[in-house]
Protein backbone atom coordinates (compact mmCIF):
# COMPACT_ATOMS: atom_id res chain seq x y z
CA UNK A 1 0.00 0.00 0.00
CA UNK A 2 1.18 3.45 -0.81
CA UNK A 3 2.27 5.33 1.95
CA UNK A 4 -0.42 8.78 2.62
CA UNK A 5 2.53 10.87 3.94
CA UNK A 6 4.19 13.91 2.92
CA UNK A 7 8.10 12.55 2.95
CA UNK A 8 10.08 10.29 0.53
CA UNK A 9 11.33 8.36 3.30
CA UNK A 10 8.11 6.10 3.29
CA UNK A 11 8.53 3.37 0.72
CA UNK A 12 5.65 1.81 2.20
CA UNK A 13 2.65 1.67 5.36
CA UNK A 14 1.31 -1.89 5.40
CA UNK A 15 -2.13 -1.14 7.88
CA UNK A 16 -2.27 -5.17 8.81
CA UNK A 17 -4.73 -5.21 12.05
CA UNK A 18 -6.38 -3.50 14.60
CA UNK A 19 -4.83 -4.35 17.32
CA UNK A 20 -0.95 -3.22 18.53
CA UNK A 21 1.82 -5.01 17.13
CA UNK A 22 4.67 -4.60 20.02
CA UNK A 23 6.67 -7.21 17.82
CA UNK A 24 7.71 -8.03 14.10
CA UNK A 25 10.23 -9.65 12.58
CA UNK A 26 11.24 -10.76 8.37
CA UNK A 27 12.80 -13.80 7.49
CA UNK A 28 16.64 -13.66 6.12
CA UNK A 29 15.38 -13.58 2.29
CA UNK A 30 12.64 -11.09 3.78
CA UNK A 31 9.83 -13.23 1.97
CA UNK A 32 8.10 -13.70 5.13
CA UNK A 33 6.89 -11.51 7.86
CA UNK A 34 5.48 -12.28 11.47
CA UNK A 35 3.97 -10.13 13.67
CA UNK A 36 2.10 -10.18 17.13
CA UNK A 37 -1.43 -9.40 17.05
CA UNK A 38 -2.65 -10.20 21.34
CA UNK A 39 -2.93 -14.04 21.54
CA UNK A 40 -1.48 -15.02 17.80
CA UNK A 41 1.23 -14.61 15.64
CA UNK A 42 0.60 -13.87 12.11
CA UNK A 43 2.81 -14.56 9.23
CA UNK A 44 2.32 -13.29 6.50
CA UNK A 45 3.65 -13.77 2.82
CA UNK A 46 5.57 -10.65 1.32
CA UNK A 47 5.86 -10.37 -2.51
CA UNK A 48 7.29 -6.69 -2.94
CA UNK A 49 6.66 -3.76 -1.30
CA UNK A 50 4.30 -2.57 -3.45
CA UNK A 51 1.41 -5.01 -2.19
CA UNK A 52 -0.15 -5.54 0.80
CA UNK A 53 1.68 -9.13 2.76
CA UNK A 54 -1.06 -11.90 2.14
CA UNK A 55 -1.30 -13.88 5.52
CA UNK A 56 -0.03 -17.81 5.16
CA UNK A 57 -0.45 -18.77 8.75
CA UNK A 58 -2.06 -18.05 11.99
CA UNK A 59 -0.24 -19.70 15.03
CA UNK A 60 -2.10 -19.54 17.89
CA UNK A 61 -0.98 -21.66 20.74
CA UNK A 62 -0.97 -18.90 23.81
CA UNK A 63 -3.79 -17.45 25.88
CA UNK A 64 -2.33 -14.31 26.93
CA UNK A 65 -0.59 -11.35 25.01
CA UNK A 66 2.11 -12.13 22.84
CA UNK A 67 5.04 -9.82 23.60
CA UNK A 68 7.75 -11.02 21.01
CA UNK A 69 8.91 -12.93 18.08
CA UNK A 70 11.87 -13.98 16.41
CA UNK A 71 12.87 -15.83 12.98
CA UNK A 72 16.15 -17.66 13.10
CA UNK A 73 18.35 -17.93 9.92
CA UNK A 74 17.05 -21.68 8.91
CA UNK A 75 13.19 -20.07 9.20
CA UNK A 76 11.62 -20.83 13.49
CA UNK A 77 9.61 -19.21 14.42
CA UNK A 78 10.14 -18.41 18.14
CA UNK A 79 7.05 -16.50 20.29
CA UNK A 80 7.24 -15.74 23.43
CA UNK A 81 4.20 -14.75 25.87
CA UNK A 82 2.49 -12.85 29.12
CA UNK A 83 1.32 -16.63 29.75
CA UNK A 84 5.58 -17.81 30.62
CA UNK A 85 5.35 -19.75 27.51
CA UNK A 86 7.57 -19.79 24.48
CA UNK A 87 7.12 -22.18 21.81
CA UNK A 88 9.42 -22.66 18.94
CA UNK A 89 7.19 -23.02 15.17
CA UNK A 90 9.13 -25.36 12.66
CA UNK A 91 7.97 -24.70 8.75
CA UNK A 92 6.45 -28.00 7.56
CA UNK A 93 6.78 -28.58 3.71
CA UNK A 94 2.85 -27.60 3.24
CA UNK A 95 3.58 -24.35 4.37
CA UNK A 96 1.83 -24.98 7.75
CA UNK A 97 3.95 -24.76 11.54
CA UNK A 98 4.49 -27.61 13.88
CA UNK A 99 4.80 -25.77 17.52
CA UNK A 100 6.82 -27.07 20.31
CA UNK A 101 6.86 -26.13 23.97
CA UNK A 102 10.21 -24.64 25.63
CA UNK A 103 10.25 -25.48 29.48
CA UNK A 104 11.50 -21.83 30.29
CA UNK A 105 10.57 -22.38 33.91
CA UNK A 106 9.72 -19.02 34.70
CA UNK A 107 6.97 -18.31 36.74
CA UNK A 108 6.60 -14.55 35.73
CA UNK A 109 5.53 -13.25 32.19
CA UNK A 110 7.93 -13.86 29.11
CA UNK A 111 8.38 -10.35 27.67
CA UNK A 112 11.43 -10.27 24.86
CA UNK A 113 13.00 -13.44 22.86
CA UNK A 114 15.92 -13.14 20.12
CA UNK A 115 17.47 -15.83 18.40
CA UNK A 116 21.42 -16.52 18.62
CA UNK A 117 23.60 -15.86 15.01
CA UNK A 118 23.42 -19.68 14.37
CA UNK A 119 19.88 -20.04 14.74
CA UNK A 120 20.53 -23.32 17.48
CA UNK A 121 19.35 -21.48 20.26
CA UNK A 122 17.45 -18.41 21.74
CA UNK A 123 17.15 -16.36 24.98
CA UNK A 124 13.84 -15.02 26.45
CA UNK A 125 14.13 -12.32 28.72
CA UNK A 126 11.01 -12.20 31.80
CA UNK A 127 9.55 -10.37 34.71
CA UNK A 128 10.61 -13.16 36.59
CA UNK A 129 14.00 -11.29 36.93
CA UNK A 130 15.48 -14.39 34.87
CA UNK A 131 16.99 -14.62 31.55
CA UNK A 132 16.82 -17.99 29.83
CA UNK A 133 18.83 -19.40 27.57
CA UNK A 134 17.37 -22.26 25.18
CA UNK A 135 18.23 -24.59 22.78
CA UNK A 136 17.41 -28.32 21.97
CA UNK A 137 18.16 -31.34 23.62
CA UNK A 138 18.38 -33.81 21.01
CA UNK A 139 17.85 -36.53 23.08
CA UNK A 140 14.77 -35.90 24.77
CA UNK A 141 13.50 -34.21 21.61
CA UNK A 142 12.64 -30.80 23.42
CA UNK A 143 13.77 -27.25 23.93
CA UNK A 144 15.44 -26.78 27.37
CA UNK A 145 16.84 -23.85 29.06
CA UNK A 146 19.49 -22.62 31.19
CA UNK A 147 18.85 -19.26 33.29
CA UNK A 148 20.62 -16.51 33.76
CA UNK A 149 19.59 -15.09 37.78
CA UNK A 150 22.56 -13.06 38.86
CA UNK A 151 22.47 -9.77 39.67
CA UNK A 152 19.55 -9.24 37.83
CA UNK A 153 16.64 -7.24 39.93
CA UNK A 154 13.75 -6.63 37.50
CA UNK A 155 12.05 -7.18 34.73
CA UNK A 156 14.23 -7.87 31.41
CA UNK A 157 12.75 -5.69 28.46
CA UNK A 158 15.24 -6.23 25.85
CA UNK A 159 17.95 -9.04 24.72
CA UNK A 160 20.75 -8.75 21.49
CA UNK A 161 23.38 -11.09 20.72
CA UNK A 162 26.89 -10.63 19.57
CA UNK A 163 27.44 -12.19 16.39
CA UNK A 164 29.79 -14.36 18.15
CA UNK A 165 26.77 -16.07 19.58
CA UNK A 166 28.18 -15.98 23.40
CA UNK A 167 27.96 -12.32 24.26
CA UNK A 168 24.34 -11.34 25.18
CA UNK A 169 23.20 -7.61 26.26
CA UNK A 170 20.35 -7.09 28.20
CA UNK A 171 18.33 -4.15 29.58
CA UNK A 172 15.47 -3.64 31.94
CA UNK A 173 13.71 -1.89 34.31
CA UNK A 174 16.18 -1.84 37.10
CA UNK A 175 17.78 0.45 34.84
CA UNK A 176 20.83 -1.53 34.15
CA UNK A 177 22.46 -2.66 31.19
CA UNK A 178 24.23 -5.83 31.57
CA UNK A 179 26.64 -8.05 29.34
CA UNK A 180 26.37 -11.61 30.00
CA UNK A 181 27.82 -14.92 28.71
CA UNK A 182 25.62 -17.08 27.27
CA UNK A 183 28.16 -20.04 25.94
CA UNK A 184 26.60 -23.34 25.92
CA UNK A 185 28.92 -26.72 25.85
CA UNK A 186 28.72 -28.62 22.82
CA UNK A 187 27.14 -25.66 21.08
CA UNK A 188 29.47 -23.13 21.15
CA UNK A 189 32.97 -22.83 20.98
CA UNK A 190 36.01 -20.48 22.73
CA UNK A 191 37.28 -20.23 19.60
CA UNK A 192 34.31 -17.80 18.74
CA UNK A 193 35.58 -15.52 21.96
CA UNK A 194 39.29 -15.68 21.69
CA UNK A 195 40.85 -12.47 21.34
CA UNK A 196 37.59 -10.58 22.83
CA UNK A 197 38.01 -6.94 24.09
CA UNK A 198 35.19 -8.04 26.31
CA UNK A 199 37.13 -10.63 28.66
CA UNK A 200 39.16 -14.09 28.61
CA UNK A 201 37.12 -16.21 30.30
CA UNK A 202 33.40 -16.54 29.54
CA UNK A 203 31.72 -19.23 31.54
CA UNK A 204 27.42 -19.63 31.81
CA UNK A 205 25.95 -16.94 32.86
CA UNK A 206 28.75 -14.70 34.23
CA UNK A 207 28.60 -11.34 34.33
CA UNK A 208 31.02 -9.11 31.43
CA UNK A 209 29.91 -6.13 32.06
CA UNK A 210 27.33 -3.71 33.88
CA UNK A 211 25.85 0.30 33.53
CA UNK A 212 23.60 1.82 35.73
CA UNK A 213 21.73 4.43 33.85
CA UNK A 214 19.19 5.12 36.69
CA UNK A 215 15.74 5.06 34.18
CA UNK A 216 14.05 1.91 32.02
CA UNK A 217 16.16 -0.30 29.31
CA UNK A 218 13.76 -0.16 26.43
CA UNK A 219 16.08 -1.56 23.63
CA UNK A 220 19.61 -2.81 23.36
CA UNK A 221 21.58 -3.40 20.20
CA UNK A 222 24.92 -4.69 19.78
CA UNK A 223 27.64 -3.54 16.81
CA UNK A 224 29.61 -5.95 16.75
CA UNK A 225 32.41 -5.09 14.08
CA UNK A 226 33.45 -1.87 16.20
CA UNK A 227 32.68 -3.76 20.05
CA UNK A 228 29.59 -1.56 21.18
CA UNK A 229 26.45 -1.19 22.50
CA UNK A 230 24.28 0.57 21.63
CA UNK A 231 20.50 1.02 23.97
CA UNK A 232 17.73 3.45 24.75
CA UNK A 233 15.88 4.49 27.80
CA UNK A 234 13.46 5.71 29.17
CA UNK A 235 14.87 9.12 30.46
CA UNK A 236 15.19 10.11 26.26
CA UNK A 237 18.48 9.39 25.89
CA UNK A 238 20.41 7.25 22.80
CA UNK A 239 23.87 5.79 24.51
CA UNK A 240 27.01 3.85 23.22
CA UNK A 241 28.67 1.58 25.48
CA UNK A 242 32.21 0.44 24.41
CA UNK A 243 34.15 -2.61 25.81
CA UNK A 244 36.29 -0.32 28.29
CA UNK A 245 32.89 0.95 29.67
CA UNK A 246 33.29 4.45 27.59
CA UNK A 247 29.99 5.82 27.33
CA UNK A 248 28.78 8.64 25.26
CA UNK A 249 24.88 9.67 25.33
CA UNK A 250 22.44 12.29 23.10
CA UNK A 251 18.90 13.51 24.29
CA UNK A 252 15.97 12.79 22.14
CA UNK A 253 15.50 16.29 20.03
CA UNK A 254 11.60 16.34 21.46
CA UNK A 255 12.11 14.77 24.44
CA UNK A 256 9.89 11.71 23.94
CA UNK A 257 11.49 8.81 24.85
CA UNK A 258 12.91 5.93 22.40
CA UNK A 259 11.33 2.36 22.16
CA UNK A 260 13.69 0.99 19.76
CA UNK A 261 16.92 1.40 17.68
CA UNK A 262 18.12 0.63 14.53
CA UNK A 263 22.16 0.38 13.60
CA UNK A 264 22.56 1.53 10.07
CA UNK A 265 26.13 1.34 9.97
CA UNK A 266 29.10 2.36 12.56
CA UNK A 267 28.06 6.04 12.21
CA UNK A 268 24.57 6.07 12.33
CA UNK A 269 21.74 4.83 14.41
CA UNK A 270 18.42 5.02 13.82
CA UNK A 271 15.91 5.41 16.98
CA UNK A 272 12.01 5.65 17.01
CA UNK A 273 9.38 5.65 19.74
CA UNK A 274 6.58 7.73 21.48
CA UNK A 275 7.17 10.70 18.77
CA UNK A 276 5.46 8.25 16.31
CA UNK A 277 8.42 9.03 13.40
CA UNK A 278 12.04 7.51 13.61
CA UNK A 279 15.07 9.92 13.97
CA UNK A 280 18.75 9.34 12.98
CA UNK A 281 21.53 10.13 14.80
CA UNK A 282 25.40 10.42 13.08
CA UNK A 283 28.83 10.20 14.96
CA UNK A 284 30.70 13.21 14.32
CA UNK A 285 33.93 14.61 15.78
CA UNK A 286 32.42 16.00 18.72
CA UNK A 287 29.71 12.80 19.52
CA UNK A 288 26.84 11.45 18.75
CA UNK A 289 23.89 13.79 17.91
CA UNK A 290 21.02 14.55 15.95
CA UNK A 291 21.40 14.07 12.42
CA UNK A 292 17.35 14.44 11.23
CA UNK A 293 13.97 13.33 11.43
CA UNK A 294 13.18 9.96 8.57
CA UNK A 295 9.27 10.87 8.39
CA UNK A 296 7.96 13.97 10.27
CA UNK A 297 6.91 16.94 7.67
CA UNK A 298 8.52 20.13 8.40
CA UNK A 299 5.67 22.63 10.21
CA UNK A 300 6.66 25.06 7.29
CA UNK A 301 4.79 22.60 5.23
CA UNK A 302 1.86 22.50 7.55
CA UNK A 303 -1.36 25.17 6.77
CA UNK A 304 -1.96 26.31 9.71
CA UNK A 305 -5.82 26.06 11.15
CA UNK A 306 -7.59 28.51 11.50
CA UNK A 307 -9.09 29.07 15.37
CA UNK A 308 -11.59 31.71 14.72
CA UNK A 309 -11.50 35.12 15.48
CA UNK A 310 -11.04 36.07 19.31
CA UNK A 311 -9.21 32.81 20.49
CA UNK A 312 -5.46 32.22 21.45
CA UNK A 313 -4.46 31.22 18.32
CA UNK A 314 -3.75 34.76 16.84
CA UNK A 315 0.39 35.99 16.68
CA UNK A 316 1.58 39.02 16.41
CA UNK A 317 1.86 39.16 13.05
CA UNK A 318 -2.27 38.68 12.42
CA UNK A 319 -1.85 34.97 11.46
CA UNK A 320 -3.94 31.93 12.84
CA UNK A 321 -2.19 28.74 14.32
CA UNK A 322 -4.01 26.26 16.42
CA UNK A 323 -4.53 27.72 20.18
CA UNK A 324 -3.52 25.93 23.02
CA UNK A 325 -6.85 25.62 23.90
CA UNK A 326 -8.31 24.24 21.02
CA UNK A 327 -5.19 21.78 20.88
CA UNK A 328 -5.42 20.28 24.35
CA UNK A 329 -9.23 20.19 23.52
CA UNK A 330 -8.44 18.07 20.46
CA UNK A 331 -6.10 15.77 22.25
CA UNK A 332 -8.90 14.97 25.32
CA UNK A 333 -11.47 14.49 22.59
CA UNK A 334 -9.96 13.09 19.41
CA UNK A 335 -6.52 11.88 20.97
CA UNK A 336 -4.83 13.77 18.66
CA UNK A 337 -4.65 17.12 16.90
CA UNK A 338 -6.17 17.58 13.71
CA UNK A 339 -3.75 19.38 10.90
CA UNK A 340 -3.77 19.68 7.33
CA UNK A 341 -0.96 17.17 6.54
CA UNK A 342 -0.52 13.89 8.18
CA UNK A 343 2.80 14.16 10.35
CA UNK A 344 4.11 10.43 10.01
CA UNK A 345 3.08 7.45 8.56
CA UNK A 346 3.12 5.62 12.10
CA UNK A 347 -0.52 7.51 13.91
CA UNK A 348 1.02 6.11 17.25
CA UNK A 349 3.79 4.87 19.12
CA UNK A 350 6.61 2.99 17.24
CA UNK A 351 7.11 0.01 19.76
CA UNK A 352 10.26 -1.66 17.19
CA UNK A 353 12.88 -1.04 14.04
CA UNK A 354 14.17 -3.62 12.53
CA UNK A 355 16.79 -3.90 9.75
CA UNK A 356 15.10 -4.33 5.96
CA UNK A 357 17.42 -4.27 3.24
CA UNK A 358 21.50 -3.74 3.75
CA UNK A 359 23.82 -2.84 0.75
CA UNK A 360 27.95 -3.46 1.49
CA UNK A 361 27.20 -3.43 5.27
CA UNK A 362 24.83 -0.83 5.71
CA UNK A 363 22.10 -0.70 6.18
CA UNK A 364 19.30 0.82 3.66
CA UNK A 365 15.98 0.45 4.47
CA UNK A 366 14.31 -0.26 7.90
CA UNK A 367 10.91 -1.19 8.84
CA UNK A 368 8.83 -0.88 12.07
CA UNK A 369 6.15 -1.56 14.22
CA UNK A 370 3.26 0.34 15.84
CA UNK A 371 0.69 0.67 18.17
CA UNK A 372 -1.40 1.59 15.76
CA UNK A 373 -1.42 -1.86 13.85
CA UNK A 374 1.12 -0.96 10.89
CA UNK A 375 4.18 -2.09 9.53
CA UNK A 376 5.93 0.39 7.78
CA UNK A 377 9.37 0.24 5.25
CA UNK A 378 11.67 3.40 5.27
CA UNK A 379 14.58 4.13 2.96
CA UNK A 380 17.41 5.59 5.02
Amino acid sequence: MLPNVNDKSVLAVFKLVKAPIYSHCFSSDRSLLAITCETSCLVYRLTNINSQPKLVATLANHDKTITAVDISIHGRIVTCSQDRNAYVWEPLSDGSYKPTLVLLRINRAATSVSWAPNGYKFAVGSSARIIAVCYYEQENNWWVSKHIKKPIKSTINCLSWHENGVLLAAGGTDGFIRVFSGFIKGLDTKEAVAGSPWGSKFPFGSLIKELYQGSYIHDVEWRSKIEKVAYVAHDGTLNILDSQGGLQSVNSPDGLPFRSLAWINDHEIVCAGYSCHPILFSEASQGWKFAKNLDKVADAAQTPVATGEGEEGEDDNGTFGISALRKFKELDLKGKVTTSVKESAHENAIMELAPFAESNGQVTQISSCGLDGKIVLYTV
